[in-house]
């Protein structure tokens, strides 16, 4: 369940974020009562947009609720508001985020006033401004373990997670393209999206590769088959969109299932990187022995006791039991 969430959370916070910037620079927003209703390309995009962004958040959720196995585990973590918690803070964002979506999708569904549709016009924007965090916290929060091959690469894990989150949703608009403008507008954003996403897969491959035994899952076994896979898959889905036209609708749906193939194949790939990497107890060692992991992120003033109370407390009371 966990990286099938990694995947849909990230291309609902994409999507939610392309239709509020389509929204701010088309001033395309909640569409007006049905007898006026008559949309262009980038109307049809903002509501697409808000549409995966909320079918996103609410499988998000199911997904999450059920690697947690009971409903009231979720709840819980609602109890406490913890910003040095990763998982904490994404539990707060999911759920503002579907709230926030769930409101933009109503005028699209059911006719509404003025007042909601500016309410829901609000609403996409925040959801857009929490669909960035969105995309990048599931990367903190992976990196932020003792798992080798997260340590490792916890400054290029975020970063990339945005990057395959706009594929993702960019794949899915290529599967479901809005027409006119919008699809030009769809294409350079899918381009962007597989572009980064195959340059920052290279770049965190090289910083795992900073100590060989770490990198070690992404070349061989279950998650080296599915890491090559991704590549290939995102590879292919970016020539697709680059060469495709208006015309080409085959060839743009081809791109989004290749791309939708390739976000989808790199959470698993990580995630099976890190099992992997966890059950090594040769590359925790390498890591530790090449002045990385904790050691790494170990300040100078941590290393001689100066951050830490209890310690000079408990050195202090050593000296003075030691003195005569």
């Amino acid at each position: 369940y966990l990286p099938a969430y990694f995947y849909v959370g990230g291309a609902a916070g994409a999507a939610a974020a392309l239709g509020a910037a389509a929204q701010l620079a088309t001033g395309k927003a909640s569409p007006g009562p049905w007898r006026r209703r008559v949309p262009g390309g980038e109307h049809r995009l903002v509501g697409r947009c808000r549409f995966i962004a909320t079918g996103g958040a609410a499988l998000s959720a199911v997904l999450l609720i059920a690697d947690l196995g009971k409903p009231m585990r979720f709840l819980n973590m609602l109890r406490v508001f913890r910003p040095t918690s990763p998982m904490n803070m994404g539990t707060w964002i999911l759920s503002a985020f579907g709230g926030a979506m769930g409101t933009s999708a109503l005028p699209h569904l059911l006719p509404a006033d003025p007042l909601r549709r500016r309410i829901s016009d609000a609403g996409a924007l925040a959801g857009g401004l929490m669909g960035l965090p969105l995309c990048t916290y599931t990367g903190v929060l992976v990196a932020n373990t003792a798992v080798p091959i997260w340590q490792q690469t916890r400054r290029t894990l975020p970063v990339l997670f945005a990057a395959s989150g706009t594929a993702g949703a960019a794949s899915l608009l290529e599967l479901w393209p809005p027409g006119g403008e919008g699809d030009r507008i769809v294409r350079r954003y899918a381009i962007a999206g597989k572009a980064m996403e195959l340059l920052l897969g290279t770049v965190m491959e090289r910083e795992a590769r900073a100590v060989p035994r770490v990198a070690r899952p992404l070349g061989r076994g279950a998650s080296g088959a599915l890491w090559r896979a991704s590549k290939a898959f995102t590879l292919a889905g970016l020539v697709a969109s680059a060469i495709a036209t208006r015309r080409s609708t085959g060839l743009r749906r081809a791109a989004g299932v290749l791309g939708t193939l390739g976000s989808l194949s790199l959470r698993f790939a990580i995630m099976e990187a890190g099992r992997a990497s966890a059950r090594d107890p040769h590359a925790t060692f390498d890591l530790q022995r090449a002045g990385r992991g904790a050691r790494d992120v170990v300040t100078e003033k941590d290393q001689v006791g100066a951050t830490y109370t209890a310690r000079r407390q408990y050195e202090a009371g050593m000296g003075a039991t030691e003195s005569p």
